[in-house]
């Protein structure tokens, strides 16, 4: 008997093939698909301990977003419409200092995983500090995530010694590495101009002698950009790349203000790049060059950033900001189409940080992460090409069920592996608090 049929819905599977399935129906056993094909309406329905019927909804993969700051969420809308520096070192690194801590760290992180899943997204790319108190609270919301502890050279959340950075992020993986199955260790270097060489150095080395995803911000500004290119006479792609750092299991997220140079760099290494095109826009950090990147065959995932830069963790409302963005600034409305942005938000997102044999694609032998939209609502009818409207018209609250390593976390829009009214009431507490101390 299998675990779960999902039928009665249109299925948009981003296999290689990008295959659309009218009426198809899914079929889950041991948390992997089993089947994944049309409905022989002359035929009953499978043997399942649960059936979904979709009702005539999309069933596709769920949504991965490379890069955020889970706990941020506590921060959301803080210090807005400020330059990066400004917002980085005059409020959002004090607000940290203040208040982050085991307990705000778990109460951020489950009001993010409540908001990514509630909105599609069952996979996400974390960079952040007591990652381990991320890790037990994802873990309790059952969303799958690549969760990196953060490294930088100066004081930080769990880290007052910044000299312990490296034997904290060790203490970190070898809690983690092999603990669950739906969380992968990693390694977050803030940014090459936070982290010196040596640091750098021996967190690739960690994350290589462990076999890790390493993250790192990179050329986000023109200050940055700048900076490096004073003191080491090279981008911050090049000068990445001559320390070595830069290979199949580098995450740059931003990649903004990069030279031709730096996309054939990028390219050959084999690093990959998670854009976030909101968070960039909202601090006029710039526009990624994402369309030359994709051209020359980079992969290219989407994140949304931190809830304090963004200010949500709706992949939907980003996929559309991507494809629109950079139309705009290109002045050519066939640049970076639906297909290609759908692609970003799944299996060019999975392949990003290492994922994409797991997940990001509804393909027999994968994990069955997915989520059904539901597409009766005024604003998705008529349709005429799914992949049109899950770019351009859907929305994270368009999402009725999700469904991770086939387990159903949501059902009908409730989320059953949480109490969100408890995180509301708690997270508006600590708000309150963080609000009083800034006032």
């Amino acid at each position: 008997m299998l675990d779960l049929v999902v039928h009665n819905g249109i299925i948009v599977t981003v296999n290689p093939d990008f295959d659309i399935i009218k009426d198809g129906i899914v079929c889950i056993k041991d948390g992997k698909l089993e089947d994944v094909e049309a409905r022989d309406i002359d035929l009953p329905l499978p043997d399942a301990r649960n059936i979904i019927d979709a009702k005539s909804g999309i069933i596709m993969p769920g949504l991965i977003n490379t890069h955020t700051h889970l706990p941020m969420a506590l921060f959301r809308g803080l210090a807005d419409d400020l330059p990066l520096h400004v917002w980085l070192n005059e409020h959002i690194f004090p607000a940290e200092g203040k208040h982050i801590n085991p307990e705000s760290v778990r109460v951020g992180t489950l009001l993010a995983c409540a908001e990514m899943i509630l909105s599609g997204t069952t996979t996400c790319c974390d960079g952040y500090f007591y990652e381990s108190c991320v890790a037990e609270a994802v873990c309790d919301s059952g969303m799958r995530a690549v969760l990196g502890q953060g490294v930088i050279d100066f004081p930080a959340p769990g880290v007052p010694n910044p000299s312990d950075n490296i034997k904290i992020a060790v203490r970190f993986v070898e809690k983690w590495q092999d603990r669950s199955s739906i969380i992968t260790p990693s390694i977050f270097c803030h940014s090459p101009y936070t982290c010196s060489e040596d640091t750098l150095h021996k967190a690739k080395d960690l994350a290589d002698f462990r076999g890790l995803l390493f993250q790192t911000h990179a050329a986000e500004t023109k200050t940055e950009f700048d900076r490096i290119k004073s003191k080491h006479k090279a981008s911050p792609i090049q000068y990445l790349d001559r320390l070595g750092v830069l290979d199949q299991n580098t995450l740059l997220v931003h990649a903004i203000w990069i030279e031709d140079d730096d996309i054939e760099t990028i390219l050959k290494s084999g690093a990959n790049v998670s854009h976030t095109p909101e968070s960039n826009m909202k601090l006029a950090s710039g526009v990624a060059p994402i369309p030359e990147l994709l051209n020359a065959g980079v992969t290219v995932g989407l994140g949304t950033d931190g809830c304090s830069s963004n200010n949500n963790l709706d992949l939907f409302q980003e996929m559309d900001f991507a494809a629109k963005l950079h139309k705009v600034n290109r002045l050519d409305p066939t640049v970076m189409n639906a297909e290609t942005v759908l692609k970003m938000g799944t299996i060019e997102g999975a392949k990003a940080i290492g994922l994409e044999k797991t997940i990001g694609s509804l393909e027999i032998g994968k994990e069955a992460d997915l989520i059904i939209i539901d597409t009766h609502k005024p604003h998705l009818v008529p349709m005429y090409n799914p992949i049109s409207h899950i770019v351009y018209a859907a929305i994270g609250s368009d999402v009725r069920d999700v469904i991770i390593s086939g387990k159903i976390i949501i059902r009908d829009k409730r989320l059953l592996t949480l109490d969100l009214e408890d995180i509301l009431t708690r997270a508006n507490l600590l708000g309150d608090s963080i609000g009083d101390s800034i006032h």
